[in-house]
């Protein structure tokens, strides 16, 4: 019989999302009051989106399926890298032209890019990321066998760049691996931190220094209101030379099941032995997708035309909004915590507690879903995050729940 990947073998057995999941099955089989409205359980945890689609970008996308429903509007098989018009459009309405239509390749989520990206680079990479840091970029890179098997508090070969409060939350860059891969996202999912110009020009100067490169997930980029924090990572120039950038429309178009999302190599980026990054990218992509859904990229650009920007506007505002009654009622508590103002996530501190602890202990007395920090890398421990993706009915009552904690801290 066929062997094992040895890859998935040093994985460690649960993503942290199911692992969750079923920790909440598992309280609510053992609690029956939960089954009733005023005992259910509310979530504060996965970023998953929960408002309905907005008119507007709902519509593109039933105008588009009605056509292919037609013989003069029936189409197969997308363009390869994804629908011109829509490439075209993410370049000068989401980057005022500071990148080209044909560096943007459209996709199926930023989160399944990243899984292209890891495939891109393969196993014989140096990576390093942030840490705190969504768990798909350690765990693809496990998978793909550019990091070893579990060891004390991490993987073998990853390079764990610690963003805490002592450094604000911005990494160590001296620990850049050379001719490496660094993830970083902004704003940072689990910490809801943001970097500055400086920060992110500091980023890019260190890895060209090192002849690293960058893939830089920008899914959030939507939520920044700060009009002096960057929303690109091409917004530093030289950034061109060292710097790939994922993004989506999954959180501010609400498309997290409608799955759309893109991702940019600019045609300079280069191998260390001169060969185009962009080409390769090309090839894999062609190799194993297929391309975005029709209906999703019609989705797109509504999003990108005057009224589909407004929506998303509104519907980034209204989990903002969210992000702001959570923040408050931890603040209410002495809770120590950062986030929420340009980003839909807060990260909140527990000093000297164990993040599972708090996890279950939130659950316990206020039936409310939380994610436990450490399942987003060791800095993580101690911390919960606090998603604002949740209806507003349901994100006031929690925040009320929140006050049953009183008594332990």
């Amino acid at each position: 019989m066929v062997k094992r990947n040895p890859s998935i073998t040093n994985i460690t057995a649960g993503y942290l999302f199911p692992e969750i999941a079923r920790r909440r099955q598992e309280y609510a089989a053992s609690h029956p009051e939960t089954a009733t409205a005023k005992g259910r359980i509310i979530s504060l945890g996965i970023g998953n989106t929960t408002e309905p689609l907005t008119t507007h970008i709902g519509a593109g996308m039933v105008k588009e399926a009605l056509m292919l429903g037609t013989e003069a509007g029936y189409s197969g098989y997308g363009e390869d890298m994804g629908l011109m018009k829509l490439r075209e459009e993410i370049a000068a309405i989401l980057y005022q032209g500071k990148v080209k239509a044909e560096e943007v390749s459209i996709s199926d989520g930023a989160k399944c890019d990243i899984g292209r990206l890891q495939l891109l680079f393969g196993p014989g990479v140096d990576v390093a990321v942030q840490d705190p840091s969504y768990p798909v970029y350690v765990d693809g890179s496990v998978l793909i066998g550019a990091a070893g098997g579990w060891e004390g508090s991490g993987y073998k070969g990853i390079t764990y760049l610690p963003c805490t409060a002592e450094n604000d939350y911005f990494p160590d860059l001296t620990r850049l691996p050379r001719n490496g891969i660094v993830y970083f996202c902004s704003p940072n999912n689990p910490t809801g931190a943001v970097a500055t110009r400086k920060q992110l020009s500091s980023l890019v100067e260190a890895a060209l220094q090192k002849d690293s490169i960058i893939i830089y997930d920008a899914a959030y980029a939507e939520f920044i209101r700060d009009p002096a924090l960057p929303k690109s990572i091409y917004e530093i120039a030289e950034a061109r030379q060292c710097a790939i950038e994922v993004s989506s429309f999954s959180k501010p178009a609400g498309f997290t099941g409608v799955r759309l999302g893109w991702t940019v190599v600019p045609l300079e980026l280069r191998y260390h032995s001169g060969e185009s990054i962009n080409a390769d990218w090309n090839r894999i992509c062609t190799t194993v997708f297929n391309g975005a859904s029709n209906i999703a990229q019609a989705g797109g650009l509504a999003a990108l035309e005057q009224d589909g920007l407004r929506e998303m506007r509104s519907l980034t505002n209204y989990y903002l909004g969210n992000a702001k009654l959570i923040r408050a009622a931890l603040t209410h508590l002495d809770i120590d915590c950062v986030g929420g103002g340009n980003s839909p996530y807060i990260w909140a501190r527990f000093p000297g507690r164990d993040s599972w602890e708090v996890f279950a202990e939130i659950l316990e007395k206020c039936q409310v879903v939380t994610t436990p920090g450490v399942g987003f890398g060791p800095a993580g421990q101690s911390f919960i995050r606090f998603s604002a993706f949740g209806h507003r009915g349901d994100v006031k009552e929690a925040c009320r729940r929140l006050e049953r904690l009183k008594e332990t801290h």
